[in-house]
């Protein structure tokens, strides 16, 4: 059987299962079942594949009609323009939480360091956010830190893969006062599980396959957010920035947190591309 015979069908086999990125999604999967580029896909259109490779083809072609995503097949995903190890453990990146690096970027254009910065990622995940950020600033020093030992090890496979790995430190404990161990940190930026326990609203397929603990967060999903943001604000340099992704309808109650807390001279939100609010911030002067 020859690759467009069965990328073909595949295609269609998506469609009638209603994968809205059937073509897409398909060719992720050939992509990295047969080792190829999606360029190479259609240069080798007419290559015969063999019943090993077919096998291959198959057991990723049922495991996305039954809802997994691509990223945790393929296990990987791009964010900001780098490919990142992804599995189960870790939640798969966001374009939306690209944009919160772009707002610590922007932000240490208006306040360079050329000793580098230091930074926290508070419940890091696959690390795509700090990473990003101790690959983007020359020097600097990240402290990536996740309750859960196989994120840990996700993003440590991300940060040699981005060869910044003598740049960072990994701790495997739940988000406190003493991770910050008395240290000032210049960013401390955080995508925490910000979704309420009782939203119904959550795609299934999320629910079936992502980590909860990296998903749902009690006290209408506020828990989190207002805990390590308080910590976080007792742990800042000057200048400084903290900023963290929340949910689309937290927007004015976060502000108010982070005003209540007197620590900041500047709180602003960021909304997506769509619209909404999305991330939270606040900036120290210097």
């Amino acid at each position: 059987m020859k690759l467009k015979e069965v990328l073909d069908k595949t295609i269609k086999f998506f469609k009638d299962k209603g994968i809205e990125t059937a073509r897409l999604d398909a060719e992720l999967l050939f992509a990295k079942a047969l080792s190829l580029s999606r360029i190479d896909l259609y240069l080798k259109y007419d290559q015969p594949v063999s019943e090993n490779e077919l096998n291959i083809c198959r057991d990723y072609v049922r495991r996305r009609a039954q809802g997994e995503p691509v990223a945790y097949i393929t296990n990987s995903r791009g964010f900001f323009g780098y490919d990142f190890y992804v599995n189960s453990c870790v939640l798969i990146p966001r374009p939306e939480t690209e944009l919160l690096v772009e707002t610590i970027l922007e932000w240490t254009k208006k306040n360079p360091k050329e000793s580098g910065y230091d930074l926290i990622d508070l419940g890091t995940g696959s690390g795509c956010i700090g990473l990003t950020l101790a690959k983007k600033l020359a020097n600097s020093r990240a402290t990536l830190v996740d309750s859960s030992a196989g994120a840990i090890e996700v993003a440590q496979k991300n940060a040699a893969q981005l060869k910044v790995e003598e740049h960072c430190a990994f701790v495997i404990e739940s988000v406190g006062a003493s991770v910050f161990k008395n240290k000032k940190f210049d960013i401390i930026v955080s995508n925490p599980p910000y979704i309420s326990e009782l939203d119904e609203s959550i795609q299934q397929n999320v629910k079936k396959y992502e980590p909860h603990q990296a998903l749902f967060a009690p006290e209408a999903g506020l828990s989190f957010l207002r805990e390590w943001s308080s910590l976080g604000a007792k742990h800042l340099s000057r200048p400084a920035i903290l900023a963290f992704e929340m949910g689309f309808d937290q927007g004015k109650v976060m502000k108010d947190h982070f005003q209540s807390l007197q620590i900041f001279d500047e709180v602003f939100i960021v909304k997506d591309l769509a619209g909404l609010d999305r991330h939270i911030v606040g900036v120290v002067h210097g």
